[in-house]
C-alpha cells in the first residue's frame, strides 16, 4: 500500500479537508514522503460502492465472467472504488464461471474498484415479470439450486421472486449464509413481500422495475418496500423511473434506505449501438439499454451519473446524495471500512468537481484513476 495526502479539498459539506492516507487507511497525518494528491477546487468523497453491475466498457459480466476484473478498471473512472459483479438469469456455468474468476483474484498488476462478491440476479424470478431476463433459463427456488452460494463462497447478493414455491425457505438458507436477499423481478403480494422481510430479506430490486404498480387496496412490492425498514435500490438514471417517482421514493426512503444502483451494462462507456446482455442482443441509443421489442435492459449510466439526476430531481443536497451510493450500500453489505472517511477506514475516496465529474480515484490509498491519465 502506498501512503497519500489529498490537500486542499472541500468534504460534501463543503468544509475545507487535507486527508491523509496512510498504508491504505484514512488517518490524520501523512507517512514520511507521501505523494500528495492536489484537491485544490475539488471535493473529497468516500469512494463509490454499487451493488448493480452487469457490465461496462463493452464487456457483459453475465456472457463473459472471465473479464470481469476488466469491468473493474473500467469502473474506477466512475468514481466506483467497489461493486458486486451482477449475473442475470443464466445458465448455472455463467455463475460458476463469475465465482471461480473472483477466487482467482486479479492479474498481475491489476488496478480498479475491487468486487465485493456476485450479485446473482436471478434464475428464481416471476416469469411475469421477468423484464429482459431471458425466460429459457429461469429457475424454481430450491435447496439444490442455492447450494454452495455463501458469502464465504463470494456471493454477496442474490435477487428472486418471494412468491414462488418454497422461495422463503431459500431466503431464509441464504440469510444465514450472509448473503443479502433482495426481492425483485416480481409479481408478489404485499403480504408475500412482508413474509420474505420476515424470512430475513433486507432488500428490494431496483423499486418500481419489474414489479406490479402500487394500487389502493393493494400496494404489492412498491408499498411494501417503501412502508418496512428495507434498503430499496433505485436506478436514478432518468430514463427508468418517472421524476414524480423518483422524489416519492426519495421522500418516503431517505438516504439511510435509498441505495443508488446503476444497473448499468457493458454500454456504459462506449457509443450507441448494438450490444450484449446475458445471451440476449440488445440496442444502446440515448442513454438506454432495451430489447429488440422496447425492453428495458438495465442502463449505460454509472452511479455517479445517477447521483446527479438525483439531486437535479430531488433537490437532496451532496451529502445526502453521496450516502445512497456510500455508507448506505456499505452498511447494507455489511462492511463497516468502506462508505466512509472516518478514521480506521480503508484509504478509498473519489475527487470530483461541482458537477460531479470523477478528476480521480483512490482505492486502498492507491490512485487507480485520473482524468490526466497519471495513475500507480
Amino acid at each position: 500500500m502506498s501512503d497519500l495526502l489529498v490537500r486542499g479539498g472541500t468534504d460534501v459539506h463543503g468544509a475545507p479537508l487535507d486527508l491523509a492516507v496512510v498504508g491504505g487507511t484514512v488517518a490524520h497525518a501523512p507517512g514520511p514522503g507521501a505523494p500528495v494528491l492536489d484537491a485544490t477546487g475539488l471535493r473529497v468523497l468516500p469512494g463509490l460502492l454499487d451493488l448493480q453491475v452487469n457490465g461496462a466498457a463493452g464487456v457483459d459480466v453475465t456472457s463473459e465472467p472471465h473479464r470481469l476484473w476488466e469491468v473493474g478498471t473500467a469502473l474506477a473512472a466512475h468514481g466506483v472504488t467497489a461493486w458486486c459483479p451482477t449475473v442475470i438469469t443464466s445458465d448455472a456455468a455463467a455463475r460458476e464461471a463469475a465465482l471461480h474468476t473472483l477466487a482467482g483474484g486479479p492479474p498481475a498488476g491489476w488496478l480498479g474498484a475491487l468486487p465485493l462478491g456476485l450479485h446473482l440476479e436471478g434464475p428464481m424470478i416471476s416469469p411475469a415479470r421477468k423484464g429482459a431476463h431471458p425466460e429459457a433459463w429461469l429457475a424454481a427456488p430450491s435447496p439444490d439450486l442455492v447450494a454452495g452460494w455463501s458469502r464465504d463462497a463470494g456471493v454477496a447478493l442474490v435477487t428472486l421472486a418471494p412468491e414462488l414455491p418454497r422461495a422463503l425457505d431459500v431466503v431464509r438458507a441464504l440469510a444465514g449464509r450472509g448473503v443479502v436477499v433482495a426481492v425483485g423481478h416480481t409479481d408478489a403480494t404485499a403480504e408475500q413481500v412482508e413474509a420474505a422481510f420476515a424470512a430475513g430479506a433486507a432488500c428490494v430490486t431496483h423499486l418500481g422495475n419489474a414489479m406490479p404498480p402500487v394500487r389502493p387496496r393493494e400496494p404489492g412490492p412498491v408499498g411494501a418496500a417503501l412502508a418496512s425498514e428495507v434498503t430499496c435500490g433505485v436506478i436514478a438514471d432518468g430514463h427508468h423511473l418517472h421524476p414524480a417517482f423518483l422524489t416519492a421514493a426519495w421522500r418516503a426512503l431517505g438516504p439511510e434506505r435509498f441505495l443508488a444502483v446503476s444497473d448499468t451494462t457493458a454500454a456504459l462507456g462506449v457509443p450507441d449501438g448494438p450490444a450484449r446482455l446475458g445471451d440476449q442482443d440488445v440496442v444502446v441509443a440515448a442513454g438506454t439499454v432495451r430489447l429488440a421489442d422496447g425492453t428495458l435492459a438495465g442502463s449505460a449510466a454509472s452511479v455517479v451519473d445517477c447521483l446527479r439526476v438525483l439531486r437535479a430531481t430531488t433537490g437532496c443536497s451532496l451529502a445526502d446524495a453521496v450516502a445512497t451510493a456510500t455508507s448506505t450500500p456499505a452498511r447494507l453489505v455489511g462492511d463497516a471500512t468502506r462508505g466512509s472517511l472516518a478514521p480506521g477506514c480503508r484509504g478509498d475516496l473519489v475527487l470530483v468537481d461541482d458537477d460531479l465529474r470523477v478528476r480521480a480515484t483512490v482505492v486502498g490509498g492507491r490512485v487507480v484513476h485520473r482524468a490526466d491519465g497519471e495513475v500507480g
